[in-house]
């Protein structure tokens, strides 16, 4: 590579991280719309049976759990039950036992992907998920405006918060080299390409120091790799050919660091909006940056948006794919589409106008 690319690159991961952390100081004046559209309304409830599904190695993981136990006694409602995740279990088990219990709420306190993996069994049963937010992205949690650094705010917004109906996606993942397929829930933003790949090469330690910024210096390695063949269908219609680095599948458009990356996607519009985006070259990538951070609406070549809810991608050869943050395996076909208000969650009251 030569020496000016590597020069660009690296000044380009520099603005990358300095506005991605102002970004963060300026989270409420960067995102200054919505990301919801509907209205929020009251429970209804007096009393409420509390189940909790909680990754006990998150940090404050044993504050939030007083935290719940306490709101709980005050309130006079009978003690929460908590649900333990494990290394082998990330949530599937303890969410079906808590389900078990008939609660009115069911509270999810870890990151992203134990909130993805409760979501996927509270879809389409009505009882509420209270986000208690303890990871490193968060991703949810800041598209529905919840403070992801105040722990006792989002527990009083969990147990007595208002409530409100949003979409959640589900991606089907199939294999042909392989034979395997499944089918999951995302609640933000799933993928395939370039994205996939710097999640699973991201390094963890790093992560561990620095959060959500370590994903750029994977990002950066990334850079130079090829585009690849894949065709895509949009809502049955016909299949486009195109020569892709990522197609990114969101319901919901806020990423870390304040960067509103799709500022039309809304999370209860019954849509999902799709991003194919193919640069060849370190300008192509600093274009698309440029655009997202200056919300530039002129259209970009490499940076093409789709509104649909039903998404068909095939690929003659295996892609890399993520969910919400979290790998997820190699497709040679994606299925993806969009749950219209498929899942309740407890928000912030709002304030009369």
């Amino acid at each position: 590579m030569s020496d000016w690319l590597l020069y660009l690159l690296s000044a380009s991961a520099l603005a990358f991280a300095v506005s991605s952390w102002w970004g963060v100081r300026k989270l409420k004046a960067l995102h200054v719309r919505s990301a919801v559209g509907g209205d929020a309304h009251d429970t209804g409830l007096g009393l409420q049976r509390v189940a909790v599904v909680l990754n006990p190695i998150k940090a404050r993981s044993a504050e939030a759990k007083a935290a719940i136990q306490r709101a709980c006694l005050t309130a006079g409602w009978e003690a929460p039950l908590f649900f333990e995740t494990t290394a082998e279990d990330p949530g599937f088990s303890q969410v079906r036992s808590a389900l078990d219990c008939k609660p009115d709420v069911v509270l999810v306190g870890g990151g992203d992907g134990t909130v993805r993996v409760v979501a996927e069994s509270l879809a389409h049963t009505g009882v509420a998920m209270g986000l208690i937010p303890l990871g490193t992205g968060n991703l949810l949690a800041r598209n529905v405006d919840l403070d992801v650094y105040d722990l006792h705010s989002n527990v009083q917004t969990a147990l007595f918060g208002q409530q409100r109906y949003i979409d959640t996606g589900r991606m089907g993942i199939e294999n042909s080299r392989t034979g395997h397929s499944s089918e999951h829930a995302f609640l933000v933003i799933a993928g395939i390409g370039m994205d996939a790949e710097v999640l699973a090469d991201t390094n963890d330690g790093l992560k561990k120091a620095v959060g959500w910024l370590a994903y750029t210096e994977a990002g950066m390695r990334h850079m130079p790799g090829r585009r690849k063949k894949v065709s895509i269908s949009l809502d049955g219609g016909a299949e486009q050919v195109r020569n892709i680095r990522s197609v990114l599948f969101a319901n919901c458009g806020l990423v870390p660091g304040g960067i509103d990356f799709i500022p039309q996607a809304m999370i209860d519009d019954g849509m999902l909006d799709v991003v194919v985006m193919s640069p060849r070259s370190a300008i192509g990538w600093l274009a698309m940056y440029a655009k997202v951070i200056f919300k530039h609406k002129g259209n970009l070549p490499i940076m093409t948006m789709y509104h649909s809810g039903k998404i068909v991608i095939k690929c003659p050869e295996p892609m890399p794919t993520q969910l919400d943050g979290d790998t997820s395996g190699e497709a040679t076909r994606l299925s993806v589409r969009v749950e219209p208000r498929s899942l309740l969650i407890r928000v912030r009251a709002q304030r009369p106008m």
